[in-house]
């Protein structure tokens, strides 16, 4: 079954970056924005642009009835949520095949286990897929504090709805679980209307390492390497290379293997990341969550392996089967992204939104840019700041660093602030170089020395 017309629920560069695949494709698109994104690059190469509703995002690109709607209305057979706002909301997975049209991700049952993390973990346990030692759940302060006992300290308390480090929380001792315990509830049920807690074993040392997966729905799944993303601020990834050059190869072997047997054992369709820990002082990993999505990071991926992973979505959800077989994935060479956000480092990350003056990405061999940003565009400041994401490919990791890194310095962007001062610094870091780092390395080490220039 081709897919003939795509209706795209989201924006920014993901949108342009489907578009694009589609158009290679030929199919035919329709995009739904918001008001404030009337006049986006993604608006401007569409074959269609409908406009959803207001600004907020509550009243347009999180509205799963609108977003129906409007693809029905326009005739559309298939729909990609993209990344972040629906993407892994099985209400709108599940109204897709209610409606006939063709969701390009997983199935509604399966983006609803994958999303809770319990349903997620105990998934990872009956595939035999090694996760940090913890607790199914916590339902008060006593359960909790008799659990950090018996793991042993430091413990972290997580969200059972949680993502991008909400509701998670650090306990050090007795005394901190009390306090802990509370905020993660509220902040939980703040931001997913779910408080329910459970508890893990605190990696003092980690890496985030995670796979690229694609499965027929079947139970027959690829993958395409690793990604490192041990680079975060506040759980938030910046800087994402491909393959991992923390591990050995016996370990690359087994961390690919225990995705690959967990998303098959879910019999996965389309696109996903299975992300883990990998503990630097035991040299070994634990299952944290799958992502039942496209991910930002994936074109670090695709650079490393030639395939183009929203084509092969959009093949995927047309029922054309993988088209691939393991084999006909290599890793070449070494890929590294930063994203590019408009905030301001030297200000603790306010945003700046604003109108760009100037925008003036390098050029060279091994470079490519993500983005929906053009000179003149107004970044709107309803949404995540993102405003693009450069890569650099070499046959080495520093072949790959040295010319991101001149490329990070080459960029010209003037009318807002952005993180590219940051991402050089991060860059030309030493522990950075010498690949010493863990995930929480920016925020202990990398940012207190960082110097900005702020006039």
């Amino acid at each position: 079954m081709a897919i003939k017309r795509l209706f795209i629920a989201n924006r920014g560069e993901i949108a342009v970056r489907i578009l694009r695949a589609a158009e290679a494709l030929g199919i035919e698109t329709v995009i739904g924005i918001s008001a404030a994104d009337k006049d986006s690059l993604g608006a401007r190469m569409a074959d269609r642009a409908v406009v959803l509703g207001p600004a907020p995002s509550g009243q347009s690109y999180l509205n799963v009835n609108l977003i129906l709607h409007a693809a029905l209305a326009t005739g559309c057979d298939a729909l990609h949520p993209g990344y972040g706002f629906l993407s892994e909301k099985p209400e709108l997975s599940r109204l897709c095949a209610e409606h006939g049209i063709t969701f390009v991700g997983p199935r509604p049952e399966t983006i609803a286990t994958l999303g809770d993390k319990l349903g997620a973990r105990a998934l990872a346990l009956e595939a035999g897929v090694p996760t940090v030692p913890g607790t199914d759940h916590i339902a008060g302060v006593a359960e909790a504090k008799a659990a950090a006992e018996a793991l042993g300290y430091p413990v972290v308390m997580k969200a059972s709805a949680g993502g991008g480090g909400r509701g998670m929380f650090k306990a050090s001792s007795q005394s901190d679980i009390e306090t802990s315990f509370a905020r993660a509830s509220r902040e939980a049920e703040a931001a997913f209307g779910d408080s329910r807690l459970y508890m893990e074993r605190f990696v003092e040392r980690a890496r985030h390492v995670e796979v690229q997966i694609l499965g027929d729905g079947e139970g027959n799944v690829l993958h395409f390497g690793e990604r490192d993303c041990t680079v975060q601020r506040r759980y938030q990834k910046l800087i994402e290379e491909a393959p991992s050059a923390a591990l050995s190869a016996a370990v690359r072997e087994r961390l690919h293997a225990a995705a690959v047997r967990l998303t098959a054992h879910a019999r996965y369709r389309n696109a996903g990341t299975v992300e883990f820990l990998y503990d630097v002082d035991r040299d070994d990993f634990y299952f944290i969550e799958v992502n039942s999505r496209i991910q930002v990071e994936h074109p670090v991926s695709e650079a490393i392996t030639g395939q183009d992973l929203i084509g092969l979505q959009l093949r995927v959800a047309a029922g054309e089967g993988l088209g691939l077989r393991q084999g006909d994935i290599t890793i070449a060479g070494h890929a590294i992204e930063v994203r590019i956000n408009a905030e301001d480092p030297g200000r603790d990350f306010m945003p700046s939104p604003g109108r760009v003056t100037r925008w003036g990405p390098p050029e060279g061999p091994g470079l490519r840019l993500d983005s929906h940003v053009y000179e003149g565009y107004l970044v709107p400041p309803f949404y995540d700041s993102m405003v693009g994401k450069l890569i650099a490919h070499g046959r080495s990791r520093e072949e790959a660093l040295d010319r991101l890194l001149a490329a990070v310095k080459a960029f010209r962007i003037e009318g807002i602030r952005t993180t590219l001062p940051l991402d050089a610094f991060i860059l030309d870091h030493p522990d950075f170089r010498a690949n010493t780092i863990t995930t929480r390395w920016l925020e202990d080490r990398g940012l207190p020395a960082f110097r900005p220039d702020t006039e």
